[in-house]
């Protein structure tokens, strides 16, 4: 009924200008501080793509410290992205760990990210460091709507090791474990200052290392800080 060559121009043009375009989007998930006994400090975790809708160039950063020093440790990836459903994404590249010292650290990285069902975001990644020492994290976090604009959001993050790396005081098996809840005011939708509690813990052999260089192995604290994006 319709020329092949015409319906192959039509389905071209419309690949090109509905499904091949390339866009970005920068995320700051959490920009905080956190309130523990007088024992103040931030954190940021934030994150940004750019590509089309199967291939896409993400980037990631997190870290924390003390108000008014250095940050104490900060991690930054570059990861190629492939979309292997539509809810979930591949990812692949490399992470770099910013530590005190010459502690200093990079990795191979492997990893899915995306929505699992009930909306539930999802991000778990295997890193292969430079020294061969192999890690994991887990994490999970879910919006729940309690009005258009005020939105509760439950938290969790896991962190593993396969093996000991003492010098930077890591023990095998769980290593860590964070939880938070963050109330949220979205009053613009690309703005959202917010509150809640968080807790971490040191966990197994990890945290037999920091107790005996007298470290910190964690507890709860008040959160207040401000999610946005662009």
């Amino acid at each position: 009924m319709f020329d092949p060559m015409t319906m192959a121009e039509a389905r071209e043009t419309l690949r090109r200008e509905q499904g091949a375009k390339n866009a970005y989007k920068i995320m700051v998930d959490r920009l905080e501080a956190r309130m523990k006994e007088g024992n103040d400090d931030y954190l940021w975790d934030g994150q940004g793509w750019y590509g089309g809708d199967l291939n896409k160039l993400w980037i990631k950063t997190e870290g924390e410290g003390e108000f008014g020093e250095d940050p104490d440790e900060a991690e930054l990836q570059a990861l190629w992205s492939r979309a292997i459903n539509p809810w979930f994404d591949f990812q692949a590249g490399a992470r770099h760990d910013f530590l005190p010292g010459d502690l200093d650290r990079s990795y191979l990285v492997v990893g899915i990210q995306g929505l699992a069902p009930y909306f539930f975001e999802l991000d778990a990644a295997a890193f292969l460091s430079d020294e061969g020492d192999l890690t994991a994290r887990f994490e999970g976090e879910y919006d729940q709507l309690l009005t258009q604009m005020l939105i509760l959001q439950p938290r969790i993050e896991l962190n593993f090791s396969a093996q000991d790396v003492l010098e930077i005081g890591l023990g095998s098996g769980l290593t860590s474990v964070e939880t938070g809840l963050r109330l949220r005011y979205e009053f613009h939708p690309e703005f959202a200052p917010y509150i809640g509690i968080g807790y971490e813990r040191l966990i197994g052999d990890t945290a037999d290392y920091a107790r005996a260089a007298n470290e910190d192995l964690g507890g709860w604290r008040a959160l207040a800080g401000l999610r946005a994006w662009f």
